[in-house]
């Protein structure tokens, strides 16, 4: 098929991968400002999470996602959404 061919082609360019990788970097560093926003700084400079966001965070953790809420996978969605332009420049692109 040629999508399979050209993502397979894709795939294989160091290029494609800095680009995605940027984006993971960004989504990661969003989510930990995010995190660290919620957190209590003590005075060694180590975070302590509210326990009330480590039950939420631990029962996302453990539920397969067709199992989540409409919300949370909505917000795994928006998570995708911002790499499928690369992606489909990259195989449109072969």
């Amino acid at each position: 098929m040629d999508v399979e061919r050209g993502a397979s082609e894709a795939l294989e360019h160091s290029d494609l991968i800095d680009r995605l990788a940027s984006i993971e970097h960004e989504r990661w560093a969003h989510w930990q400002r995010y995190v660290h926003d919620q957190c209590e700084r003590l005075e060694d400079g180590s975070l302590v999470i509210p326990a009330d966001l480590v039950a939420r965070w631990e029962h996302q953790i453990a539920t397969p996602y067709m199992d989540l809420s409409e919300a949370e996978k909505e917000s795994d969605r928006d998570q995708v959404r911002r790499y499928l332009p690369v992606i489909a420049e990259a195989c449109g692109s072969r």
